[in-house]
């Protein structure tokens, strides 16, 4: 099935033209029996001869694109003067920046901000470290940290390509839980070189996010760094994309009826994220879970699974079944797909139970699109902002670290992240929700803030907080002179 035109590939074409009545209508027409979609036209100069005009347009892909600017360009007359990338020229010169939280204007201010005064606070943290949290930017502050081994859709591909990744996860932690964030993209896939460069690091930073980091290797990188360092560690490839997930299916199980307890559920995808899911679903209560991978069935006494598939094997499957996707789904009541385009079928869902669930989040193309499954499905997610129910990390990582970090949490643990998906599903009130909204925007100015509190209350229940009230810092105390 064709996909639509998405911003993802949105370009703007400068055309001159003719200067005459229907010249322009001819281009626009063009574009749309290319399939191409209008979206701005802007006038950058009119002559009495030519028109010189920006037209912006949305394209299905890259060479989809190409296509249209060729169309365009054949039409008698008219004349593509350049093709601008609209989403390249968002990433010129970077996404994000460093400012200073003051003006340093006078010699005093010098002298405070930097030497000879700075050495004064310098004394106060090396005799009370603790006050790194208050005194420096560590307070406010996260690593990034990726290998570049699991990029989004795109893999293995670097250090060096996944920067644009993680500048943006940056720039969304700051927009959408006031947290300043730094890309840190490694040039080793070495996992011991990895654990002892991040905690070489950490001493300049509140918490270490984790990101797109190959299975099984993100597994062990994170264990071991949870135990070695003394802030949060949280791979948001598992735990953000679990947390998100079971919040919609907190929401989607009131509007079925159902409770978690009593579902079969299938996850297809028995990666990182997958593994993630399954343990925070049972952590809230599900009992009955089937893991697929490309080779069928996850199940104990299958050959060659990994330590991470082979823990799935032992904790999940109960019914011992063994087969492929199709044995799985059926009588299943929730599918949650993290895999590959394409792999469940309308069949897959009718032989599934009453009201089943269908989260198909592989990106770009899910694993069955919600207009195929629409009429065999009771509710359906997918990743994508184009379609109703979009289950998005944004909507977690940056109200889980303002929650974690305005408590200096250790760690963020288990109830932590089960409060986070409660909350963020509460959003939502019961006269609203429905098939079509079980999870909130992710411009929703609710989620963060509601995120945060709950996850900062919890941390002080559970012995995770350092911080239950906040210490105002003056330097007046015996160590600071």
């Amino acid at each position: 099935m064709e996909t639509i035109p998405s911003a993802s590939y949105s370009m703007t074409l400068r055309v001159e033209f003719p200067h005459r009545a229907g010249s322009l209508g001819k281009i626009l027409t063009a574009v749309g029996d290319a399939g191409g979609m209008v979206g701005a036209v802007d006038i950058v100069r009119m002559g009495q001869q030519t028109s010189c005009r920006d037209i912006t347009i949305n394209a299905r892909d890259s060479e989809h694109g190409q296509q249209v600017v060729q169309t365009v360009d054949s039409l008698p007359e008219v004349k593509v003067i350049n093709v601008s990338d609209r989403t390249f020229l968002m990433h010129l010169g970077g996404k994000i920046e460093v400012r200073s939280r003051m003006q340093i204007r006078t010699r005093d201010d010098l002298s405070m901000v930097y030497t000879p005064g700075v050495a004064r606070v310098c004394r106060a943290i090396a005799q009370e470290p603790e006050r790194a949290f208050n005194l420096t930017i560590k307070r406010n502050t996260v690593a990034v940290v990726s290998d570049g081994t699991a990029v989004l859709g795109l893999g293995d591909i670097g250090p060096r390509a996944a920067m644009p990744v993680m500048e943006g996860k940056a720039a969304l932690f700051k927009q959408f839980g006031g947290v300043d964030a730094f890309p840190i993209c490694l040039d080793t896939k070495d996992t011991d070189e990895i654990v002892e460069t991040v905690k070489n690091l950490a001493p300049a930073f509140g918490g270490i996010n984790l990101e797109d980091i190959s299975a099984p290797r993100c597994f062990e990188i994170e264990e071991r760094l949870k135990e070695a360092l003394d802030i949060p560690v949280f791979h948001d490839d598992q735990h953000g994309t679990a947390v998100v997930v079971l919040a919609a299916l907190i929401n989607a199980l009131k509007i079925v009826g159902k409770k978690i307890e009593d579902l079969r559920i299938v996850v297809n995808g028995v990666g990182a994220s997958g593994v993630a899911c399954a343990k925070i679903m049972m952590a809230a209560g599900a009992a009955n879970i089937i893991g697929c991978d490309s080779k069928g069935i996850v199940h104990e006494g299958r050959e060659g699974l990994n330590p991470s598939k082979q823990w799935f094997a032992e904790h999940t499957n109960p019914e011992g079944r063994t087969g492929d996707l199709s044995d799985a789904v059926r009588d299943a009541d929730l599918f949650l797909g993290l895999s590959v385009p394409g792999v469940l079928t309308v069949e897959h869902l009718e032989s599934m139970n009453e009201d089943p669930i269908v989260f198909a989040m592989a990106n770009p193309d899910p694993e069955i699109r919600p207009e195929v499954a629409f009429g065999h499905a009771r509710i359906i997610a997918t990743g994508r902002s184009d379609y109703p129910n979009q289950i998005n990390n944004v909507l977690c990582f940056p109200g889980i670290f303002r929650g974690a970090l305005d408590v200096r949490a250790r760690e963020i643990n288990e109830d932590m992240k089960l409060a986070a998906a409660e909350a963020m599903a509460a959003v939502i009130p019961d006269e609203e929700r429905s098939e079509d909204y079980i999870i909130p925007s992710v411009f929703d100015e609710r989620v963060a803030p509601a995120v945060a509190e709950a996850v900062a209350e919890t941390g002080k229940e559970t012995g995770m907080a350092r911080r239950v009230q906040e210490r105002a810092e003056t330097g007046l105390s015996a160590t600071a002179f």
